[in-house]
């Protein structure tokens, strides 16, 4: 019997061994190694909350704030500490739809069971306190703070952009995560890790019903966010609120350059959009609408837009003849409504004739310059057209054409001018004729730009011979000061002035007339540019005053008809209104025809113009 009892109570002792001893490790292991309860229980007792830094706000050149930051609320959610809610209730506060709801609450599970994700976003005031006070209905779900952008302005928009949530591609960088918001386009996005800040962090103790009670440790482990930097940028406000109005009810575009310091004093697409769109719950339809819009205001012209130059890149041509000595300004041509080259005809409006370069840059004599570009060509020191061509393209390029010239615009095209291999593969030949390829010398044919570029040309004009890189943002650092280089041309110096002289006969009695002023010597050009799906298209650069000039301007008018209908008495409004401070009350009908002028919808157009009796290319 005592055997037995032994046994039985070894059987028994070594039982209970092993149960405490799985226990023991069933414990070790909770506590442990598997943290999971842990971190569940901190879950239900903690929550950490991201502290989300203001954007930095954005100036123009007078320091007056065009963008700037107001509270807004993202409802967020953790799925782990969700239970039972009634749905109805909070879509009723929401304003949204039971599947939009249920769609986003299963993203978030598939995102992360612990983490938080944001349900809705960019919730108004009002819906805010509703949903506050019935929060404590909704286990797991919490209001997140943040900051959006507001815009003085109710255009502009290509200018500064939009911010929107993150993308899957900005997820790669840690500093995102979902939800968050990030520059879109515009200023917002190629200052994004400027304008951003740096994000922070609170922890927070709640009940179980996700009720802050605290925070946790007295918020010893909490991280401040940091604001954003603030941007200075070059604007002129109120110049560029009045570039929009003229060119309201047109397409096109406006850029205003400072050429001795390449800053933007103006940048406008039209039409264009309201910033504001971009921002709140309605952001989403707002910008599909904008979408379809069939006069693509979300196209940013100025620096998206491919366009012909025209007649304004005549100038460029006048400098490299010069500067190759086939030409000088004395040189002079024949022209009686055109000429022929090899059996083409160039055609010309009526002028004197025959005429020498400044007069045929004041009158805009296409054949004038297609004989220039025939010299250069032709050229004995060179071997052959195709061989002179790539001389004149070198020349071509150093103005900024055929590349991006600013760092700030993402958006920005090149433009096109065509290499030697395209004219070998599109003429099916090397052995080359000018008249193949004249029309590039009046800006047209295969050669196309940006307006920036455009713009970049004028300035360059006024400069003399060089250009500093046109920016939008004064300078945030060393490195964004680094960029703004300044570019010289290898081009004489003095055949600038004869072209400035030229420019300036052209707004005295030429074909920018309508540009003139009589209290600025304004040096400007007219360009009237083909277009085979419609009207022509109306151009006009200029750069004023004539000594020591203090801006520079581009005005593209698509379906303008002539330079000098549109572009030339807009652009000469605005050197009025920035140099002047305000417009002559001579000028004052011509405002208001430039302000009625509707070309996207013509017959609404109020005043046919009186501009019908100006000299026009």
């Amino acid at each position: 019997m005592n055997q037995k009892f032994v046994y039985r109570q070894s059987v028994i002792i070594g039982i209970i061994v092993v149960i405490a001893l799985i226990y023991v490790i069933q414990l070790f292991n909770l506590q442990i190694i598997d943290d999971s309860y842990k971190f569940s229980a901190i879950n239900n007792s903690q929550r950490v909350e991201t502290e989300y830094p203001a954007r930095g706000l954005i100036f123009d050149r007078n320091n007056r704030l065009l963008v700037y930051n107001q509270a807004a609320y993202d409802l967020q959610i953790i799925p782990r500490q969700m239970s039972a809610f009634d749905t109805t209730e909070l879509i009723t506060i929401l304003g949204i739809s039971k599947e939009n709801l249920i769609r986003e609450i299963r993203k978030a599970k598939r995102y992360s069971r612990y983490k938080s994700s944001t349900i809705v976003s960019q919730i108004t005031d009002d819906k805010y306190a509703m949903l506050q006070e019935k929060l404590y209905k909704y286990p797991g779900f919490f209001i997140q703070t943040r900051t959006l952008r507001k815009y003085n302005t109710n255009h502009s928009g290509d200018v500064y952009g939009y911010i929107g949530e993150v993308g899957q591609g900005d997820l790669k960088d840690p500093y995102y995560s979902a939800g968050d918001y990030i520059g879109i386009n515009g200023l917002e996005k190629t200052y994004e890790n400027v304008l951003r800040g740096t994000k922070g962090k609170r922890i927070l103790l709640v009940d179980n019903y996700n009720r802050i009670k605290g925070s946790y440790k007295d918020g010893e482990e909490d991280e401040p966010a940091e604001v954003g930097e603030n941007l200075y940028t070059t604007l002129d406000i109120d110049l560029q609120e009045y570039a929009y109005k003229l060119m309201q009810n047109k397409k096109g575009g406006i850029i205003a350059i400072e050429p001795s310091t390449g800053e933007i004093l103006l940048k406008v697409s039209a039409p264009g959009y309201d910033p504001n769109l971009m921002v709140g719950l309605q952001r989403t339809a707002n910008y599909r609408k904008l979408q379809q819009d069939t006069t693509l205001p979300l196209f940013d012209r100025t620096v998206m837009g491919i366009y012909s130059p025209g007649s304004i890149f005549k100038t460029v041509m006048a400098l490299v003849g010069m500067e190759e000595k086939v030409i000088t300004q004395h040189t002079m041509f024949e022209c009686h409504g055109g000429s022929y080259f090899n059996r083409q005809f160039m055609k010309c409006h009526y002028h004197e004739s025959p005429l020498a370069l400044r007069a045929a840059i004041e009158h805009s004599c296409n054949p004038y310059f297609v004989n220039v570009y025939r010299r250069l060509l032709e050229n004995p020191k060179y071997n052959g057209v195709r061989d002179a061509y790539d001389i004149w393209r070198n020349y071509v390029a150093s103005f900024g054409f055929g590349k991006k010239v600013s760092f700030e615009f993402l958006n920005e095209g090149n433009g096109f001018l065509p290499s030697q291999d395209y004219f070998d593969k599109k003429l099916k030949t090397k052995n080359w004729f000018y008249t193949y390829i004249m029309s590039l010398a009046i800006g047209q044919g295969e050669f196309s730009a940006t307006l920036l570029q455009m713009a970049n040309l004028v300035a360059i004009l006024a400069n003399n011979g060089h250009y500093i890189t046109p920016h939008i943002v004064r300078p945030t650092d060393a490195e964004h000061a680094e960029k703004i280089d300044t570019n010289y041309l290898n081009i004489n110096n003095q055949y600038f002035g004869i072209i400035a002289d030229a420019m300036e006969d052209a707004v005295k009695s030429g074909t920018a007339k309508s540009a003139h002023s009589d209290s600025i010597v304004i040096c400007g050009k007219t360009g009237t540019i083909q277009n085979n799906s419609g009207p022509d298209h109306s151009a006009f650069f200029a750069f004023a005053p004539k000594e020591n000039p203090k801006i520079a301007i581009l005005v593209y008018v698509e379906n303008g008809v002539w330079g000098s209908r549109y572009a030339a008495p807009i652009a000469g409004l605005i050197i009025e209104k920035y140099l002047l401070g305000d417009i002559p009350t001579k000028k004052r009908y011509l405002e208001k025809s430039m302000l009625q002028a509707n070309l996207i919808n013509p017959t609404n157009e109020k005043n046919a113009t009186s501009e019908n009796n100006l000299t026009e290319e």
